[in-house]
């Protein structure tokens, strides 16, 4: 069964290594882990539902809890400590698009509040049911998880909204497809939650990001069924599946998801390079996606997270040879790791892969072939894990992700990264920051940026620390020029600094769609839109001066 309060399945556990907990101590000085909750003692002070009866809910007090938060660290203290502000009213199993109707419809008649549910892998506050005069009932959509139809001559394939990743990939790979969309979360989160999140895979650069994949489907809303076609392309008016893409729930739940799909690569494979510095790995990149070179993944790990890696490995005899063999190739301090990755016929593969080594030996990269590559491969959905390995040991991380255009990508990794680093100097506390390019565009790329820190003496104390930190990164990315979001989303989480990236009349249109399909404010009214939307500001807060009025509301 998966964990209540942690990722994954109960005894999928991954240690770290002492040398791993020594390198932290050192960095940042030993963690004292603080006391979890049980789960029964939880479920006991659960407060009784305010829901009639109805033949798709449970009432049940311990479901109610393992339903009532995501992933966000906010979300982990909440599950850790048993501080539950509130909990949903009731779970709701739909099995089918007349199931959700009659949600829908009972909704209305009992004055209650919706939130879809997928995979419950939200970091940012998607699915946590708010403190309202109105009950809540949280819609898991784990029994619409199968595949409905497969067009192998369209390369279509329509899934219930529910499916999660692994379930996606299986029921099409049996017939030789891939969707290719591979999130961290791809364990546990859904197709459903990637479309109304526009989220990304690691391997982007190659299958596309989901708003790329995403060819149409069903949404039920309080006005009614919506079929969206899955067209190739079409020129008749606005599409209204773009309004879908990153809606989080407002605009309806999503009962039926069409995917463009593409046969199974023939070859794939993932390959390091390491680089004397940061700047030789941007130009790299550049140049890469500048020849269009048919890659499916472009990594760039900056010096921090580079060095990280190499000292956090389990395989530390293979590390120890590969650094011999870089110092002697001269990529010594400040190095850089690319993680390339190719996905296709093997030809094709090689002559990819051919055309970046060409590219990055004039950059002063040393090929370092499959090794570093297929240890990424073997563990690239390991980093959830691992945070409840640190939470043992006394240690808190979390990530902000963002993109800008090439132009800024550095000044912006300096800019939160130091940010982070100086949050907590009040407290004389340090912490540890790396970052990466996670996806990369011929306009610009996504930063991706982990920090760890200490917890706290108390829950309290802990949650304080992460507020500071998640406040002053998200005031030196609007201030760097940075979006709110590229794959996590808004929720609840960064919804107060969305007026840094929209102006006010965007917002506005943006609510005014939504009070279109839920007049009610019934569907995931926290998520997507900042407090008090309609009567939204006369000017865009675009200055960095004006930021702590927006940051107060996460602090």
């Amino acid at each position: 069964m998966q964990r209540w309060n942690s990722w994954g399945e109960a005894g999928q556990d991954y240690p770290l290594p002492e040398h791993a907990l020594c390198y932290l101590a050192d960095l940042i000085g030993p963690g004292y882990p603080l006391e979890e909750v049980l789960l029964e003692t939880v479920s006991t002070q659960v407060t009784e539902s305010r829901l009639a009866d109805h033949p798709l809910i449970s009432k049940d007090p311990e479901l109610r809890v393992r339903y009532a938060r995501g992933h966000s660290f906010a979300d982990w203290l909440a599950k850790k400590s048993g501080q539950f502000e509130t909990v949903p009213d009731a779970v709701a199993f739909p099995e089918s698009r007349d199931d959700i109707h009659q949600l829908l419809e009972w909704a209305e008649q009992h004055d209650c509040n919706l939130i879809p549910y997928g995979g419950g892998t939200s970091v940012v506050g998607h699915i946590n049911p708010q403190v309202c005069s109105r009950p809540t009932l949280t819609v898991c959509m784990s029994r619409l998880s199968r595949l409905l139809a497969l067009d192998k001559e369209s390369l279509l394939a329509t899934f219930g909204a529910g499916t999660m990743g692994p379930h996606v990939e299986s029921q099409l790979q049996v017939h030789g497809f891939t969707l290719g969309h591979f999130p961290q979360s791809f364990e546990y989160s859904t197709l459903g939650g990637w479309v109304a999140t526009r989220s990304s895979g690691q391997q982007s650069l190659g299958y596309g990001r989901i708003e790329k994949l995403f060819a149409g489907g069903r949404l039920e809303t309080f006005q009614g069924s919506y079929y969206l076609r899955p067209f190739p392309a079409e020129s008749a008016g606005p599409d209204l599946k773009e309004c879908i893409l990153g809606s989080e729930g407002r605009l309806g739940i999503l009962s039926e998801v069409i995917v463009n799909i593409s046969r199974l690569p023939r070859f794939e494979a993932f390959y390091g390079v390491f680089f004397p510095d940061w700047q030789a790995g941007i130009a790299t990149c550049q140049q890469a996606l500048q020849q269009r070179i048919p890659l499916s993944m472009l990594r760039l790990s900056a010096p921090e997270e580079t060095e990280t890696f190499l000292r956090l490995s389990d395989q530390q005899n293979a590390i120890r040879w590969l650094e011999k063999l870089l110092k002697f190739r001269g990529a010594k301090q400040g190095r850089c790791q690319l993680l390339v990755g190719v996905s296709g016929e093997k030809a094709q593969c090689l002559h990819a892969w051919k055309q970046l080594r060409r590219i990055s030996r004039f950059y002063g990269g040393v090929n370092t072939g499959q090794l570093i590559g297929q240890q990424w491969q073997r563990h690239r959905y390991r980093n959830p894990y691992l945070r409840e390995s640190l939470w043992q040991a006394g240690y808190g991380v979390d990530t902000v992700e963002t993109a800008t255009q090439w132009l800024h990508i550095d000044s912006l990794r300096q800019a939160m990264e130091q940010a982070l680093r100086e949050a907590l100097r009040d407290e004389v506390e340090q912490v540890h920051v790396f970052t990466h390019i996670s996806h990369c565009y011929a306009q610009g790329a996504s930063l991706y940026t982990t920090f760890v820190f200490r917890l706290g003496e108390t829950y309290d104390i802990t949650l304080a620390r992460w507020q500071k930190l998640k406040a002053a990164v998200m005031q030196a990315i609007v201030s760097h020029g940075g979006s709110v979001s590229h794959h996590h989303g808004v929720g609840v989480d960064h919804r107060a600094f969305l007026p840094f990236t929209k102006d006010e009349r965007q917002l506005q249109a943006i609510s005014a769609l939504c009070r279109h399909f839920d007049p009610n404010e019934r569907l995931c009214s926290h998520n997507l839109l900042p407090p008090n939307s309609h009567s939204l500001p006369t000017t865009f807060c675009d200055e960095p001066h004006k930021f702590k009025e927006a940051a107060d509301v996460i602090v």
